[in-house]
């Protein structure tokens, strides 16, 4: 028995542990940084699938944020005017009709093919329910010129006013993900991840990147390619991202692909990075290794309540009470990260009513972390719009 509990509590403890150490190190914003004048020539490159009934929004807000970049976009596989309404709003566009090679990366890499017949210094890549903050393009372009690497701007979700609680939940989940512990994970020394929207990549980088696949989180898998080559990826969290959370309704096919991705991600490459790291005195790939090998946070909720009960009933039956107090102790310590993050970020997303429904939000993704075994989401999927659903 003291050796089940051992096994249960030494591994729930340190994923614990290493995710409360991400979120206390990533509540403050990083100090700013002079930021160096943007190169003559910067793209935004928009890949787009049935996008007719927002693009033109997002062209003309593109527009307006980063006056002095040119528009690319990517009208891939459409069926609907996306192409049509892209141009009408002033981008150059490109059509990609091939249905058998589906999935953001094949748009990517066909945008970028057109590019290279006159290559900008600085590719940026946005999704094309995204808005950008203004200034957020020059930033960005100004930092991957000059450090020659990809640098990643904040990415997090807005909601409108009356939204369900749990949008208001899984858009602080975002917070936590994409900006507290991206900032905690780039101060321990890893790098960030990428996101798959506000990515800034120099030319001759993004030029040798293998963009054409139909990988279902390309963004994940491009950022672990560089982190293996030794390339770090740059967080500037001055540099804002924003796209509009889909209903709860609608959201789960688009949950599934990525927390699948994810899990896959981490159950084939998080040890091994980890590992590769320590043998190889790499701090970068040691902490890239450990972020993986943390579990999205409501599966992290769910796996830490589900051990420590186990943990309890060992030490009723044992007496052994010490790997229950170890579990316990880096349980407090992830929610009290949680909560300073809720605290110093996220009250402006998520009310104190709404933050006392995070247990529902856990029950509610439990069928995607079954699905995990029983239909694996791999395919690249489109999320409906607000405002799509009849």
């Amino acid at each position: 028995m003291d050796i089940l509990a051992w096994f249960i509590a030494l591994p729930l403890s340190a994923l614990l542990a290493y995710l409360g150490v991400e979120l206390f190190l990533g509540l403050r914003p990083f100090p700013p940084v002079p930021v160096p004048a943007a190169p003559a020539r910067v793209a935004l490159l928009v890949p787009a699938h049935d996008e007719a009934a927002g693009i033109a929004a997002t062209v003309e807000a593109l527009a307006a944020a980063a006056p002095g970049a040119s528009i690319l976009v990517v009208a891939d596989n459409c069926s609907d005017a996306t192409a049509f309404a892209a141009r009408q709003a002033g981008a150059a566009v490109v059509e990609r009709n091939d249905p058998g090679r589906r999935g953001k990366g094949f748009a990517l890499a066909f945008g970028r093919d057109r590019l290279a017949d006159d290559p900008p210094d600085v590719v940026i890549v946005i999704d094309a329910d995204c808005r950008l903050r203004k200034g957020g393009a020059e930033r960005l372009a100004a930092r991957a010129f000059a450090c020659g690497r990809p640098v990643q701007a904040a990415n997090l979700l807005t909601a409108e006013e009356g939204a369900s609680p749990l949008v208001a939940v899984s858009n602080f989940a975002m917070l936590v993900k994409n900006l507290v512990r991206a900032r905690g994970l780039v101060r321990l020394g890893g790098g960030a991840l990428l996101f798959g929207t506000g990515m800034a990549f120099p030319w001759p980088l993004f030029a040798t990147l293998p963009l054409a696949t139909g990988d279902a989180v390309e963004d994940l898998s491009l950022g672990l390619w560089l982190a293996r080559r030794g390339i770090r990826v740059d967080l500037d969290d001055q540099a804002l991202v924003t796209s509009q959370a889909a209903p709860v309704e609608d959201s789960r096919a688009q949950r599934s692909r990525w927390e699948h991705g994810f899990l896959r991600a981490a159950a084939t490459q998080g040890l091994p990075m980890l590992l590769r790291g320590v043998a190889t005195a790499s701090v970068h790939l040691a902490a890239l290794g450990a972020h993986l090998m943390v579990p999205p946070l409501a599966l992290l909720m769910l796996l830490s309540v589900s051990g420590l009960a186990l943990l309890a009933m060992v030490g009723f039956v044992s007496g052994n009470w010490t790997p229950l107090w170890l579990g316990g102790a880096a349980f407090v310590f992830a929610v009290a990260g949680l909560l300073a993050s809720w605290w110093r970020h996220g009250r402006g997303i998520l009310s104190f009513a709404a933050l006392l429904r995070i247990p529902f939000y856990i029950v509610w993704k439990i069928p995607i972390y079954i699905g995990f075994f029983t239909r694996n989401q791999r395919d690249w999927n489109r999320t409906s719009r607000d405002g799509e659903r009849p």
